[in-house]
């Protein structure tokens, strides 16, 4: 244990922790709402993040104590698992706004669709590492047909995502997929016919369904896609929760209301512990100490990006370069919708939103990073960059 610790990127570790403890913290009063509405203990959401923090907790340790040599069977086997899941719910599942995308459990529920997110990350990095030679081989026949896996491996998952109708988590894995796709060690020339494969593609899937009689997305996804410029303008239908949003950045000032006394979150904002939690912090603790947190995701994308770039394999490499992806999208889309500047998709907010599945998904990609630092420590020769 003590080598361990020793080895790993303890500043890192460190923050990550404090954030999620502030974040879960957080989720006792803005929760609240949420806990009177559904007449329960002010605590239960609380304790129900505690639970899967340590799930993830242990998932960490299970993670920083093999060597991603190992990994390859484990990463066959997770997404077997997976896409079953994810296969099972686009078929049946349980419908929360419109997704089918939980499975109900009794006293929680998992949403498969998160934990896809750090196992498409392992799978890819593994088939960039193991393919290496292939990708860069000048023979058409052996790279296309890695290419092929490659992209199969990434359009399964995105696929029973979308017909789950979750359109967040399907953005978040195609965003993980494409900024792994464009810095992976294919080849250029690659890269460019995918790219244009691809759009040509997702052309003929929607004028078949359009032409078919089908839709391509439902009536809830396509208010959220058309409602973000101006939300206030359509306050009574589908601006309404952003609006609302900018109504507590407001509130908020630069000092904040004080822990406890947003006015948002009571009925006016929906769910306000989870996709727009941000807006809540903003109003009870003020833009100077929001500019911190923002610092602090900076720094976090930064360690992730150096033990990425200090990695000693081409699996290290990508490994925690789609972990900083990961990341990244996420607050992007979250902070974008809740901004205004794009659409709002519902997605949870790293580190503070309330999600079960998402703190364990978030755990095992800092986990997955902690191992290449580990890696990278322990190393004595080091790849060429």
């Amino acid at each position: 244990m003590r080598k361990l610790w020793n080895d790993m990127d303890r500043p890192l570790f460190i923050t990550c922790m404090i954030f999620f403890l502030f974040g879960t913290l957080n989720i006792v009063t803005s929760s609240s709402s949420e806990a009177i509405k559904y007449h329960v203990s002010i605590y239960s959401y609380f304790m129900k993040q505690i639970f899967f923090l340590i799930l993830g907790l242990i998932a960490t340790f299970f993670i920083i104590t093999r060597s991603t040599k190992k990994w390859r069977g484990w990463a066959i086997l997770a997404y077997g698992g997976v896409v079953f899941l994810l296969f099972y719910l686009s078929v049946s599942g349980v419908s929360h706004r419109g997704a089918t995308n939980w499975i109900d459990l009794g006293f929680f529920s998992i949403q498969p669709s998160e934990l896809a997110k750090p196992v498409l990350i392992v799978c890819l990095a593994l088939m960039f590492d193991y393919y290496y030679n292939d990708l860069k081989s000048i023979d058409n026949k052996i790279r296309y047909n890695v290419l092929l896996k490659i992209f199969v491996l990434g359009i399964v998952p995105m696929l029973f995502v979308f017909l789950e109708k979750d359109l967040g988590s399907m953005t978040i894995i195609l965003g993980i997929f494409a900024g792994m796709f464009l810095f992976s060690p294919i080849l250029l020339k690659d890269k460019i016919k995918i790219f244009w494969i691809s759009i040509i593609l997702v052309v003929v899937v929607a004028l078949t369904l359009v032409f078919g009689g089908g839709k391509l997305l439902t009536q809830a996804q396509l208010s959220r896609l058309t409602s973000w410029f101006n939300p206030c303008s359509k306050y009574e239908t589908t601006g309404y929760q952003v609006c609302n949003a900018f109504i507590a950045f407001n509130n908020g000032g630069l000092n904040g209301l004080g822990v406890g006394n947003s006015q948002q979150k009571y009925s006016y904002i929906p769910e306000a512990h989870t996709d727009s939690v941000f807006a809540i912090i903003v109003e009870e603790y003020g833009l100077i100490f929001v500019t911190l947190i923002f610092l602090v995701y900076i720094f976090i994308l930064h360690r992730i990006l150096k033990i990425s770039s200090e990695a000693v394999s081409i699996r290290g490499r990508y490994m925690a370069l789609g972990v900083a992806i990961y990341l990244f999208v996420h607050l992007l889309i979250n902070l974008g919708g809740l901004f205004g500047v794009m659409p709002l998709t519902g997605v949870p907010l790293p580190f503070l939103s309330y999600g079960g599945s998402f703190a364990v998904s978030m755990l095992i990609a800092l986990a997955i990073v902690q191992r290449v630092n580990i890696e990278n420590k322990r190393a004595k020769i080091k790849i060429s960059k």
